[in-house]
């Protein structure tokens, strides 16, 4: 075999258990892993018989489903490399990440069919195939030949190969394709693995999409590593999420302080049965107290992380043992990952000073796709991923975010970190977001604005929020601007498009 990448793991696993539950999806019944590994083969040689090989782009634009999965375990068994399509995509957006990419083959769910009829055509995509039956004027995915031998595939695959580019979340401008290797995400999930204590006889519930980098490199790949069970869910509805908790006894769970949020405050959250969970984990931003309070008296914890597309995505982990003694924290560095702050000159700053964070380790991506020179404006000379986030390691070794580098808000020349008043504004009782920007001021500069969310019947004004803030912050930090909007503008991964706040607010 000189296959030594992904595309293994599940003829391995079929090998090793093949009947055990792999995937759960909708209401069909279970999937087991002979039956996952049947369907990536068959995928695989569906995918060669329209002339894909090692190095070629095959994209994906579908909600979760096995489907998604299978295209791309069956991609990476062909050498091939995997485009997960980000769903909420406009039309010209799509038509980027498929002529960025190269893709010469786009799989996707017929719902999608509107939205890629502007773009097919005008995109260098040679084969355009949707997931099921088929329509009558495109291919279905199961009425396609897949006649090919999977044992006569086998392609020289290194852990340095490309195995997928995920393209980021564009909060800074056009979104780049961060080349991933099979390296990549082997090491990302054997992370995942160590940190969380990931185990065979785990059932995991996948709310977030899995074309965003934190479901798929430390929730997918995992579990499926272990030969444990996914249960996919092609979209978050709070109060089904709590439903498959109970009825599959789901023992870890991923998301977002959002979505956290939105299950704590259903009707259902008090009657339902969360006795199995043991693993909650929480990224994107630190999660608010009343969060924590919620869980907390439903006896469970969260671990916590940081990271991003380029780190595939953990860079960090807050173990649920110390989300209290640590609270604010996102952790030491991963099992085989190194963090560092480094000053203005490049050297490693001192305890509690704020600096940028730098990342290396066999998880940090090969670089950006065709942009050899913003790849080499992300590595430092000694080969450490510049992350372009700001924080401070304090005198045990964890990690503080203060903000990003662009998000930094200078007013009269003292520096004002956003996460540090967000953390605390989201303690207002019925207060469900929060993203606080600087906007332009002809006295100080800038000045920071409170944008945020409430629950109706809520009333948050500048005075409650400053009262709230009041001793808890230096005055120069306090919002001179309150603005209630219906949502917040946010990325896939639930991020807020702090870009989008500055152009409608700052001016």
């Amino acid at each position: 075999m000189h296959q030594h990448g992904i595309g293994t793991w599940l003829s391995r696993r079929r090998r090793t258990a093949p009947d055990r539950i792999a995937l759960v999806y909708g209401e069909q019944s279970a999937i087991t892993y002979r039956q996952f590994a049947d369907g990536a083969d068959r995928i695989a040689a569906v995918l060669r018989n329209l002339g894909v090989g090692k190095g070629d782009s095959v994209a994906y634009l579908g909600e979760n489903s096995p489907e998604f999965l299978q295209t791309m375990f069956g991609t990476a068994q062909l050498g091939a490399v995997f485009v997960p399509v980000n769903t909420r995509l406009a039309p010209p957006e799509i038509a980027h990440v498929l002529t960025d990419s190269g893709a010469a083959v786009l799989l996707h769910d017929p719902e999608f069919a509107p939205r890629l009829a502007p773009v097919v055509g005008t995109v260098p995509t040679r084969h355009v195939v949707v997931t099921g039956a088929g329509t009558t004027d495109r291919p279905g995915l199961d009425v396609l030949p897949g006649d090919v031998d999977p044992d006569d595939v086998d392609p020289d695959v290194t852990p340095d190969d490309p195995a997928a580019i995920i393209y980021t979340s564009g909060t800074t401008g056009r979104a780049k394709g961060a080349v991933l290797t099979h390296g990549n995400l082997t090491w990302v999930a054997i992370n995942t693995i160590v940190d969380y204590d990931v185990v065979s006889t785990d059932v995991a519930l996948m709310i977030s999409p899995l074309f965003h980098v934190a479901s798929l490199g430390m929730g997918a790949l995992p579990v499926v590593l272990k030969g444990a069970t996914l249960v996919l869910e092609k979209r978050f509805e709070p109060g089904r999420a709590l439903a498959q908790i109970q009825r599959h006894r789901v023992t870890m769970l991923s998301g977002v302080p959002t979505t956290y949020q939105m299950m704590a405050d259903h009707p259902d959250w008090a009657s339902t049965d969360l006795s199995t969970l043991t693993k909650l984990t929480c990224g994107g931003s630190a999660v608010p107290t009343r969060i924590l309070n919620a869980y907390e008296e439903r006896g469970l914890s969260f671990s916590q992380g940081y990271g991003m597309t380029e780190t595939s995505p953990g860079a960090t982990a807050l173990s649920a043992a110390m989300t209290r003694a640590k609270q604010g924290s996102v952790g030491l560095p991963h099992f085989f990952t190194d963090v560092r702050v480094t000053d203005e000159r490049g050297e490693p700053a001192a305890a509690g000073t704020v600096g940028e964070i730098e990342i290396t380790g066999p998880n940090v991506f090969a670089g950006y796709h065709r942009l050899p020179e913003e790849t080499a404006r992300s590595f430092t000379a000694d080969g450490w991923f510049r992350s372009g986030d700001l924080g401070y390691l304090d005198a045990d070794g964890y990690l503080y975010i203060v903000g990003r580098l662009k998000d930094m808000i200078i007013s009269g020349g003292e520096n004002i970190y956003p996460p540090e008043i967000e953390l605390l504004l989201g303690e207002l009782d019925g207060v469900t977001g929060v993203a606080v920007i600087g906007v332009p001021d002809p006295q100080w500069g800038e000045v920071p604005w409170a944008i945020m969310t409430v629950r109706e019947g809520t009333h948050v004004d500048l005075d409650v929020v400053r009262a709230h803030l009041d001793g808890k912050v230096a005055r120069y930090k306090l919002p001179k601007n309150v603005v209630i909007v219906t949502e917040l503008p946010r990325t896939a991964s639930g991020k807020v498009r702090k870009a989008d706040l500055r152009a409608r607010f700052g001016g």
